[in-house]
């Protein structure tokens, strides 16, 4: 006779002692461990401050305007999700990273090193640069007007401002002396 085949039913016998010796036993069959599931944290679950997402919101808007980028960043969708909180907290990374590097910073800087104090608030002449009214009206946008003249501005509000005046075609003509003493002209 064939070895084979006749341990076929020799471990088909053994199987069915086992299982019915665990029956007999009383014992419950045991069943795998699950640890319960843990939900997903989604947007509507966690909260997040409407009055932080504003804020980062203003002050991407802010350097927006200031730096002249016309079109406005905006995110749909409520404002005390996780997704406006990451999103508006990304464009104030990038808008500050923009805002820290003018394009011409170190010929401004030479300019303010013979100008005056970036607090400067001497009439008829405000800030660093020395900015005139009339200058402030034509280049400054309305946020930074409504915070007053020049001398209250930080020194990269300023030296955009006069970047803006730069881009328009008037180059470093507002201070002739000094950006000819600087090698700009």
């Amino acid at each position: 006779m064939n070895p084979k085949l006749l341990l076929l039913p020799v471990l088909g016998s053994l199987l069915l002692t086992a299982a019915g010796s665990t029956v007999a036993s009383g014992s419950p069959p045991r069943r795998a461990v699950t640890t319960p599931a843990k939900k997903p944290m989604h947007a509507s679950t966690r909260h997040v401050s409407p009055l932080l997402v504003r804020r980062l919101r203003r002050t991407v808007w802010h350097w927006q305007a200031v730096m002249g980028i016309r079109r406005r960043a905006h995110v749909k969708g409520e404002l005390h999700t996780t997704r406006a909180l990451r999103y508006w907290r990304r464009q104030a990374r990038y808008v500050s990273h923009l805002a820290a590097r003018p394009p011409h910073k170190r010929g401004w800087q030479c300019i303010h090193r013979f100008e005056g104090s970036w607090r400067d608030s001497g009439d008829p002449y405000w800030g660093g640069l020395q900015m005139d009214r009339g200058f402030m009206r034509t280049y400054a946008p309305g946020a930074l007007l409504r915070r007053g003249w020049a001398n209250r501005w930080t020194a990269l509000e300023q030296m955009w401002v006069a970047e803006r005046a730069h881009r328009s075609g008037r180059g470093y003509w507002p201070w002739p002396n000094t950006a000819r003493s600087c090698g700009l002209i």
